[in-house]
């Protein structure tokens, strides 16, 4: 009997697998890279974001427009199932203070070798370097490996091959091609959760990038976050740049530019820095005066330098304006290799209810690949845990009515 092929070995083809496998379905893992999950791993580096604890109405809407079809696939796998499934692979979890879901050993690597684990006594096989390109006319997969190409019959797919952001790890869009040329819709893919460009001068450039801008908040088209950024040699990137990330690219797109207001002293009202701004210098010079008297950071009074080089000669009220509500203008947009996540993917008129793709009965689609972003904070990889878990719902249910 051929295998239920799943193309992709990140987190939703692992969820795929392990869904099917736990059915007893003979199931075969394909990875392009030497070995599995490399993009889940640098995600742990941070500290494994799994999930998010907030209300679930105000979680589903971190999805925009796709907040309707990601609202069904992350029902049948909900945030508290995700803390349960973790817990049952050994890797308990806690909520932090921002109501982001962590495992207790914050890394990514303990929760994987469980997992992988649980696979492999599931009977579930692993054949890394395996390039996927597509079909040859027999219908059956073509793989591009190390000895050749290599063809693969199976019962049915899962495609979880991610993405375009982070190629070095695995997901570079290359699915993109065989996929439209069967006649499937795809979006352009863009960067989501990356950073933009924006012409700094040399000085501040070289000076200052690396450097982090701690909590602040910033303001776009109607919507403020707070949180942290990092000024980087080409513009600005970061959790709160993240987190407006879809607003600014879609206007840098339609206008070549968006206007972002940072807020320097988001704890303190406009009233309070005047008032503190309005005690006599003694002496003192500008950077002094600002540390001492708004605790401010170098990075940040040199930024206000960078965009009013006059800014030691305003007034106390024009100044505090400044820090308020500082205009920055983002002219670019980084390029997606760089980016968290991607926008974009498989359009979803192309699927149904299931996952599957229309054009290409028995042919199933889970993870990045689906034409949905979120920003950071645990919703990627809900997404992600519960696509894959739909997909392979959804094979199973395929393969039942053929037989």
């Amino acid at each position: 009997m051929s295998t239920i092929a799943i193309i992709g070995a990140g987190p939703a083809g692992l969820s795929a697998a392990e869904i099917l496998a736990g059915h007893g379905h003979s199931v075969t893992l394909f990875e392009r890279m030497p070995s599995v999950a490399r993009k889940f791993l640098l995600a742990g580096r941070g500290g494994l974001n799994l999930t998010h604890s907030e209300p679930l109405d105000a979680f589903l809407g971190r999805y925009g427009p796709a907040q309707a079809r990601m609202a069904a696939i992350i029902a049948t796998f909900p945030p508290d199932a995700v803390q349960t499934w973790c817990s049952e692979l050994g890797e308990t979890t806690f909520t932090g203070s921002s109501g982001r879901v962590f495992p207790k050993s914050l890394k990514a690597s303990p929760l994987l070798r469980a997992w992988l684990r649980r696979l492999a006594d599931q009977g579930v096989q692993l054949r890394t370097g395996y390039r996927w390109n597509g079909w040859n006319e027999q219908g059956d997969l073509l793989f591009e490996t190390a000895s050749g190409v290599v063809s693969v019959s199976s019962r049915a797919v899962i495609l979880a091959l991610g993405g375009a952001s982070w190629p070095r790890l695995g997901s570079d869009g290359g699915w993109v091609g065989p996929l439209q040329a069967r006649g499937v819709t795809v979006e352009t893919l863009r960067p989501a959760n990356g950073g933009f460009t924006l012409p700094w001068s040399a000085h501040f450039s070289s000076r200052f990038a690396g450097s982090p801008l701690k909590r602040i908040a910033l303001s776009f088209a109607g919507v403020t976050v707070r949180g942290e950024a990092m000024i980087t040699a080409e513009g600005i990137e970061g959790g709160a740049i993240y987190a407006l990330s879809a607003r600014l690219r879609e206007a840098i797109l339609a206008h070549g530019k968006a206007a972002l207001l940072l807020d320097l002293r988001p704890d303190l009202s406009m009233q309070q820095i005047i008032e503190k701004l309005g005690n006599p210098r003694a002496g003192e010079s500008f950077s002094n005066h600002l540390r001492k008297r708004l605790a401010l950071p170098p990075v940040v009074i040199a930024l206000l330098r960078e965009f009013y080089p006059d800014v030691p000669a305003l007034p106390p009220a024009r100044l505090a304006a400044l820090i308020k509500a500082l205009p920055v203008t983002l002219t670019g947009i980084a390029p997606i290799e760089r980016a968290i996540s991607s926008a974009g993917g498989i359009h979803w008129d192309c699927l149904d209810d299931h996952l599957m793709l229309k054009a290409l009965p028995g042919v199933f689609c889970a993870g990045e690949m689906l034409d949905w972003e979120a920003p950071t904070g645990g919703y990627l990889l809900q997404g992600c845990f519960a696509s894959g878990r739909v997909a392979a719902h959804g094979v199973s249910r395929f393969l039942a009515a053929q037989a």
